[in-house]
């Protein structure tokens, strides 16, 4: 799906603002460390009785951003299965805990965040475990960029991506309008998240 803005390494094409805070998703945008994810979910469900090669890499991106628990609820509808969500969620953030050395940032976003920092207010709004994103940029170095960091634990079952709760709320942490917010994004669900907030968004691509 194309979308009009993007951000990469060799391709600047940002909305002409003027913005007055920025928000950035974690996995696949600020932090290379949707590979390791994809080996996580696959050793959790595999641990509880599914296939894991079942849960495919497209799968794996279409999902991004979305809560774990109702990652797991949209595999038992479409599988049929009986997982239950908080044990596959909890099993998946203890494998990613045990093998996640050595994961790196995204250089060319982390330094734009770099750049801002001090200028405009900034927060992080991930779809993912709070444990998983804090370890995340506290290893990294990058927590201290951002004055809010949302996960879905702070908007409640059901209002995680592609609900724009997570969005609202870290406008509101850093005492800025929707509208004047640009998104950073790597997830569908996260872009159609910021348009459902009122914010432009800027594609990050892989």
């Amino acid at each position: 799906m194309p979308y009009p803005f993007q951000h990469s390494a060799t391709h600047w094409d940002l909305p002409p603002g003027p913005f007055a805070g920025y928000i950035f998703d974690c996995d696949g945008t600020l932090v290379d460390s949707m590979p390791i994810h994809l080996l996580a979910w696959r050793a959790a469900l595999e641990m509880n009785g599914f296939v894991p090669e079942d849960f495919t890499l497209e799968m794996h991106h279409a999902y991004a951003g979305m809560p774990g628990v109702a990652i797991v609820k949209h595999l038992n509808e479409r599988f049929r299965t009986a997982m239950p969500p908080g044990k596959v969620e909890a099993d998946k953030v203890a494998w990613y805990l045990a093998h996640h050395d050595g994961m790196e940032e995204i250089k060319h976003v982390c330094d734009f965040a770099r750049a801002h920092f001090g200028k405009l207010p900034m927060a992080v709004a991930s779809g993912s475990d709070r444990e998983l994103v804090l370890q995340a940029l506290d290893g990294l170095n990058l927590t201290r960029l951002f004055q809010a960091v949302i996960t879905p634990d702070l908007v409640g079952p059901g209002r995680g991506k592609p609900a724009p709760d997570m969005f609202l709320l870290a406008a509101e942490r850093m005492g800025v309008a929707p509208e004047q917010c640009l998104v950073f994004e790597d997830g569908h669900l996260g872009m159609e998240a910021a348009s459902a907030a009122g914010m432009q968004a800027v594609w990050v691509p892989a």
